[in-house]
């Protein structure tokens, strides 16, 4: 499998020749992630998020991945949800279910959902009252530095404007600062009512894979990235974990860096 790793200041960057490398490359990583967490607390939070993510995990559903991870210390989280029904098309935790959660056994009650059944602005907050309960109860922890809680690893996606979770490019929502969980209910992607973690909370976690593939999504990386960035920094810009960045990339993708 060709690889290529560098380090150019803003995390580690993995450029594989094709999508199916992409995932066989993150299913290592995260298997690796997983397994050293695990075997040093009895707890490993991970945080989802919807798009093509999902996609890119299909690896770890098959040998020898699914055999090697410690999946009942696994608790699972998502980075953004559209307030709908989980059962409806737009529900990440629909994608995630039906593509990888439903194919492991995680314990159900550590697959954290949001109430679907509330407002944007009470799913959001139902989500951080939650969040400040599995702090209390030790499941998570929080960030010494910042206060805010620090997952062990989001595995995040990038949409085709630079939007990362539900931030999007020129939002104020990009600038929040004090809350854990927040909504948007005017988002510039359907379905427009959502809820997120902020820049804060994702920036306190351990580790991130930032997962983008296809050509699409090369000029948003060439200004992110590249030798002489957009002035305009773009959400996917602001992510900037406590511990270690690693971007995964196919060779479209990376294609102007």
């Amino acid at each position: 499998m060709a690889e290529v790793t560098a380090d150019n200041g803003k995390g580690k960057v993995k450029v594989f020749d094709s999508e199916e490398e992409v995932a066989v490359g993150l299913a290592k990583y995260t298997a690796d992630i997983s397994n050293k967490i695990t075997n040093e607390k009895s707890s490993f939070t991970v945080v989802l998020s919807g798009g093509s993510l999902i996609h890119s995990l299909r690896k770890l559903v098959e040998a020898p991945y699914i055999d090697s991870i410690e999946w009942g210390k696994w608790h699972v989280f998502w980075v953004d949800e559209r307030v709908v029904p989980k059962d409806h098309v737009d529900s990440n935790y629909k994608l995630a279910y039906d593509g990888f959660l439903s194919k492991v056994p995680i314990p159900p009650g550590q697959v954290y959902a949001i109430n679907d059944a509330l407002s944007a602005e009470g799913a959001a907050d139902d989500y951080e009252t939650c969040l400040k309960h599995l702090v209390t109860n030790g499941v998570l922890h929080v960030s010494a530095k910042t206060g805010f809680p620090k997952f062990d690893l989001m595995l995040l996606g990038m949409g085709p404007d630079g939007h990362v979770a539900s931030l999007f490019p020129g939002h104020p929502l990009v600038k929040e600062n004090k809350k854990w969980v927040t909504f948007i209910k005017d988002s510039p992607k359907p379905p427009p009512e959502r809820i997120t973690f902020t820049f804060p909370v994702i920036n306190s976690s351990a580790y991130i894979a930032m997962v983008v593939v296809g050509a699409g999504k090369a000029p948003v990386i060439e200004a992110t990235l590249g030798k002489s960035p957009n002035s305009e920094v773009l959400p996917v810009g602001m992510v900037s974990p406590e511990d270690e960045m690693t971007w995964f990339f196919d060779k479209q993708a990376a294609s102007k860096i």
